[in-house]
């Protein structure tokens, strides 16, 4: 078994389809009906599709989850974000944890949390 995909609910698809590709460079690999399958794996589902086939609300800001990415240029980050997205609501802005790495967490326009940080080196 292998794991293929992740997927998360937005409202607005083509607002989000942007999102991706402005801040992580995010290409559509697929585009069908409320479902897009971006490269690296992420698809986003329309809200409403999302609703239909569970039953069940949606519930941002949860804090149940994140996607998180990694960038060695993360103070250029940071800055791109603030200059592209000012209305963004952030969990924290740019901090460095005890071990050195720097870290920053916000959510997407959809309440889907999200976390970009320095590469952790792996022994």
């Amino acid at each position: 078994m292998k794991l293929k995909n992740v997927l998360i609910v937005v409202k607005d698809i083509e607002k989000a389809k942007k999102f991706y590709h402005d801040l992580f460079g995010l290409d559509v690999v697929l585009d069908q009906e409320g479902n897009v399958i971006l490269t690296e794996g992420l698809v986003l589902q329309d809200e409403a599709i999302w609703k239909k086939y569970l039953g069940k609300e949606v519930v941002p800001k949860n804090n149940s989850c994140e996607l998180y990415f990694e960038e060695k240029e993360i103070e250029d980050f940071a800055e791109k974000l603030e200059k592209q997205y000012p209305e963004i609501c952030y969990v924290n802005r740019l901090i460095t944890h005890s071990w050195g790495q720097k870290v920053i967490r916000f959510y997407d326009l959809d309440g889907n949390l999200i976390e970009v940080g320095t590469p952790v080196c792996v022994l």
